[in-house]
């Protein structure tokens, strides 16, 4: 306090004190309410459906730009998705692999951590799917001359045609930078910092085609209700038919990539983030 004032602090948090604070963070995660987990569970799905709606639009048609320029952009447009996330105030499966740092601690047991992972990974299931349910009542795909649809096709049929390990791979490679980004949120004085802290990290991994488990619920669902709902006229618009998107499948979509994807998240987060956090910073603590 200065002449009667309080102190404003707006240096951000040291790694140390972001490690409780993470700490601190994971407790009340996996003590909220059910009802409250999986409403905020349908949130950050919709969330991240939004910035996968965004990415798709930006992604769509021919472009003079260099690959990796556009995969930037399409990246920078998906942070949508987790800005909204952790300033509006969501409860995101993959963000909350980084709980394990309360459970390494024994702040909370294994049984409150899989609560909260199940809950909130149903409730992103819902959220993600039904925005994808809407967004095809909307007719969105029809964009662009059908365009957009056809990208939309295209990027659900790719993501059910992985083998299973390079599935786990990009699901580790992807989920150890999305929960740093959050990690990053810990240090935040301000929305602002937030915003910012999140913008490269999942600009990153999307520009360098990672896969993320709660994004692919959106991404290949919507490409599935785009391929067995469209009306004739967007088949003939686009001069392609159903049949062209073989791998896209109900059961691909669980068995060849939510089932890795889902894993490869689980590795990338508990244990190359939140287990390296916590082993650093808070193993020898009281």
């Amino acid at each position: 306090m200065t002449n009667g004032t309080p102190e404003v602090k707006i240096d951000a948090l040291s790694p140390a004190q972001m490690a409780v604070k993470a700490e601190a963070v994971g407790v009340k995660k996996a003590t909220m309410a059910a009802d409250k987990l999986f409403v905020l569970g349908l949130l950050a799905g919709a969330f991240i459906g939004l910035g996968a709606i965004f990415a798709t639009t930006i992604a769509t048609g021919g472009s003079a730009l260099p690959f990796g320029v556009k995969q930037m952009l399409v990246g920078l447009v998906f942070c949508v998705g987790l800005i909204l996330v952790v300033v509006a105030g969501a409860e995101l499966f993959t963000g909350n692999n980084l709980v394990v740092i309360a459970l390494l601690s024994k702040k909370i047991t294994t049984g409150q951590l899989l609560y909260n992972w199940g809950i909130v990974y149903l409730g992103n299931f819902v959220g993600s799917v039904l925005l994808a349910f809407i967004n095809a009542l909307a007719q969105q795909h029809m964009k662009g001359g059908g365009q957009v649809g056809v990208t939309a096709l295209n990027i659900a049929n790719a993501k059910c045609g992985l083998d299973f390990v390079p599935a786990l791979a990009l699901g580790i490679m992807c989920n150890f930078m999305v929960c740093l980004a959050v990690w990053l949120t810990f240090s935040a004085r301000s929305a602002t910092d937030k915003v910012l802290l999140v913008l490269f990290p999942i600009a990153g991994f999307v520009a360098a085609g990672f896969e993320h488990s709660v994004a692919n619920m959106y991404f290949i669902s919507s490409g599935l209700f785009i391929k067995s709902g469209a009306p004739a006229a967007f088949w003939n618009q686009i001069g392609m038919a159903a049949s062209d998107f073989a791998d896209l499948t109900w059961g691909n979509f669980f068995i060849k990539n939510l089932l890795p994807v889902t894993l490869g998240n689980i590795i990338g987060g508990s244990v190359m983030v939140a287990f390296v956090y916590w082993y650093v910073y808070l193993r020898n603590s009281e």
